[in-house]
């Protein structure tokens, strides 16, 4: 039987071909983009027809039309089943995407805390900026949660891969939150806290508007 013979040195990417692997990676490598990662769901939200899917919510959407419009490529990734965490199936999910030394990656409240697992076990990985925002490490859960999603040895090295550590706390976020918080201080060096006043957990309802201008600056800086 004739088997057709596939050139493997032209790559298709974006809408260009690429006659050289090589120039196909340089290019990958010098994209800005940003990948953010929503939190842990409530169930009785995450089955409700009205409310809007986690990557969807809260100022996940404003933040990725405002980077898309300066360039920056943007994902906002719709984790499986964002009730109940499964560690594996976030990162497989997550792992679909380019991470390159440019990368912008965001997480907010659990999504923070699955992005220094991930980071922490992907010890070949660099990207330009990790933002956390009301970051969680599964302290005290309100609800039905797999412990094992925070079983993991923390990097205390993670700082030397990334050009910008930040996490952004509000003054009256819940108490497993701040616990958190302080877990990861205690965690991670060269980390910036940025600090805000009553903006509860970072939500809607904290921020009082889907706008989030200080992440934005942060992620643009």
């Amino acid at each position: 039987m004739h088997q057709s013979h596939i050139d493997c040195d032209f790559v298709f990417y974006r809408g260009k071909v690429y006659k050289h692997l090589c120039e196909y990676f340089a290019t990958i490598n010098k994209m800005r983009n940003a990948i953010l990662v929503h939190g842990w769901a409530h169930k009785d939200e995450y089955y409700e027809p009205k409310y809007p899917t986690s990557s969807n919510s809260h100022w996940l959407p404003w933040l990725s039309k405002q980077l898309m419009i300066r360039d920056i490529h943007t994902i906002a990734v719709e984790m499986p089943s964002s009730y109940y965490p499964d560690y594996l199936k976030w990162k497989i999910e997550f792992e679909r995407y380019e991470i390159t030394p440019e990368t912008i990656l965001v997480g907010h409240s659990c999504g923070g805390g699955f992005l220094i697992r991930w980071l922490s076990e992907n010890k070949d990985k660099r990207v330009n900026k990790l933002i956390l925002v009301a970051p969680w490490v599964g302290t005290e859960p309100d609800q039905p949660f797999d412990n094992t999603f925070f079983e993991f040895e923390w990097d205390n090295g993670l700082h030397l891969r990334t050009n910008k550590l930040i996490m952004f706390s509000s003054t009256n976020d819940v108490k497993s939150v701040k616990d958190s918080e302080e877990i990861i201080k205690h965690k991670l060096q060269n980390l910036k806290t940025i600090g805000l006043e009553n903006k509860g957990h970072f939500t809607l309802q904290g921020l009082g508007s889907v706008e989030f201008p200080e992440l934005l600056e942060m992620c643009l800086d």
